[in-house]
């Protein structure tokens, strides 16, 4: 008896523990170290000098450090020292509805897979089923009461077990693992993509204020030029083509106003769509001054890159999954056994139930294999396998990709570095040539049109300074999105109800 359980259970082990067929998924190499295309660039991007900036009003931090192998804080936003910023990041994450439309998906896929992990265990089903009968005098009386009419109680079990024997059923859990990660990393991407939105919108709202208030005192010096212009002219010391060039110029800068106060209000708008507010909601205004450039930036190297960029962990988990999915179509050709057994009882009563004799039962074995399906099964692999490329060359795009995005962020931190020192030094230079130009009008030297064309020439410089600046909060928030973000510093969620988990430490969902 022991040496039958024992054969018994050494079959049913070799059974539970048989290889899986199809390919086995293996993480792919981390990509070859690279500059990110920077090499020569140094790791400053000294733009001005921090007297010039200070004088042209821009911020007193005025070179950003790259630091190679530099973590990223989660709350990478706080950088920016605005303590609106903040609460407006929060609000968003507590209330956008695209984040808690990826949360449910995440909890949907997650008892998909747990679901899936139920094809591995036996099915069983009870029934119950009293009928009341009458047997037609053409035939004989029930042999055992000798009646015509009777009722017969039927209670019984169904159970029913499809051994896993080529492993398709483990390749399906597999699958929907793979798909439960990459609706995980899905929803680290949302929350990446809200968080720079949330930030990015701020900075261009502070950037349009800025313009529309430069704008606003463009317009208003160049109508007080106009005036003098005129007046000149009536006395003989304007020509009426400058006159006419002034009329031009302040037209063109009337004329910018509206859209500036368009996109202003835009940006209002989705500043409120954001954090899931209707568009006339209070928002808060945010300036260039109260945004903080962060000095120090964070350098990822190319193969922790993989492990943190969410659009690349997607990419991966989708090769996974359609993986996994050849095994499920290479098992599905194969033979299989099913196991069934039905044991109950039949009774003219329910206390007969109880009574020793009134139990049936069967056991069935059987065993499929297809034999003929006109090429279904082996199409249906060889599409499986076709997938599986098509999610390797899209995990090699997602990856090329994300170096791009680096390297593309990384340049344009360079550059616009320079060009806001350059914009810097011109706008000192206007300042410097206006306070010239105010002096001399005072003693008589220079006359009232020539003060304000100086007075022009500074607020234009003040406008593409603001623009400049605003560019170099604008590639901070790129490079921190290009880099991940920092999720996997996130030590619990910042939002109600939401999902946390390490990469390398599980899933756990909250729900509501």
């Amino acid at each position: 008896m022991m040496r039958r359980k024992s054969a018994l259970w050494a079959a049913t082990t070799l059974v539970l523990s048989g290889c899986a067929v199809g390919p086995n998924f293996r993480k792919p190499a981390p990509p070859a170290p690279t500059d990110y295309g920077q090499a020569g660039k140094g790791q400053a991007t000294q733009a001005v000098s921090g007297a010039a900036e200070r004088a042209a009003g821009g911020p007193q931090s005025v070179v950003q450090v790259f630091h190679p192998g530099q973590d990223i804080p989660a709350q990478w936003w706080a950088l920016f020292h605005s303590p609106e910023l903040d609460k407006l990041v929060r609000r968003a994450l507590d209330q956008n509805p695209s984040l808690e439309s990826a949360r449910d998906a995440l909890a949907a896929a997650n008892e998909n897979r747990l679901a899936q992990q139920s094809a591995l265990y036996p099915s069983i089903s009870g029934s119950y089923n009293p009928t009341r009968n009458k047997t037609s005098r053409t035939y004989s009386a029930v042999p055992n009461s000798n009646a015509w009419l009777y009722t017969v109680h039927t209670a019984q079990l169904n159970i029913s077990y499809v051994p896993d024997l080529w492993g398709g059923v483990r390749r399906g859990v597999e699958a929907a693992k793979a798909m439960r990660d990459a609706q995980r990393d899905q929803l680290e991407a949302v929350y990446l993509t809200l968080t720079s939105s949330v930030v990015q919108a701020a900075i261009d709202y502070a950037a349009l204020n800025a313009q529309l208030e430069a704008t606003n005192s463009l317009v208003a010096v160049q109508r007080a030029v106009l005036a003098s212009a005129e007046r000149q002219e009536q006395v003989g010391q304007f020509s009426r083509n400058n006159v006419a060039m002034q009329r031009a110029s302040l037209a063109q800068n009337e004329a910018s106003l509206a859209p500036l106060q368009k996109q202003l209000e835009q940006q209002r708008h989705l500043i409120a769509a954001l954090v899931g507010d209707a568009p006339d909601a209070p928002e808060p205004t945010f300036t260039l001054e109260s945004l903080t450039l962060p000095v120090d930036l964070p350098l990822t190297l190319p193969a922790r890159l993989v492990e943190q960029r969410p659009d690349v962990r997607t990419a991966q988990d989708n090769w996974h999954a359609a993986c996994a999915r050849v095994g499920v179509a290479v098992a599905n050709r194969l033979p299989n056994v099913q196991l069934g057994a039905t044991p109950g009882f039949a009774a003219a009563s329910i206390a007969q139930m109880a009574t020793p004799g009134f139990g049936q039962w069967e056991i069935a074995a059987m065993v499929t294999q297809p034999l003929f399906d006109a090429g279904l099964l082996r199409h249906q692999e060889n599409a499986a396998r076709a997938a599986y490329d098509q999610a390797t060359a899209d995990y090699r795009t997602a990856l090329i990709s994300a170096l791009q995005d680096v390297a593309d962020t990384l340049t344009a931190i360079r550059s616009d570095a320079v060009a806001l020192g350059a914009n810097a030094s011109a706008a000192t230079a206007a300042a410097e040539s206006w306070h010239i130009a105010q002096a001399q009008y005072r003693l008589g030297d220079v006359s009232e049109v020539t003060m304000l064309q100086a007075q022009q020439t500074q607020l234009q410089a003040q406008l593409a300074l603001a623009q400049a600046r605003a560019g170099r909060l604008s590639d901070t928030v790129a490079l921190f999105q290009a880099l991940g973000g920092g999720w996997w510093n996130r030590k619990e969620s910042v939002a109600p109800h939401a999902p946390s988990w390490h990469p390398d430490k599980g899933l756990a969902v909250i729900l509501p």
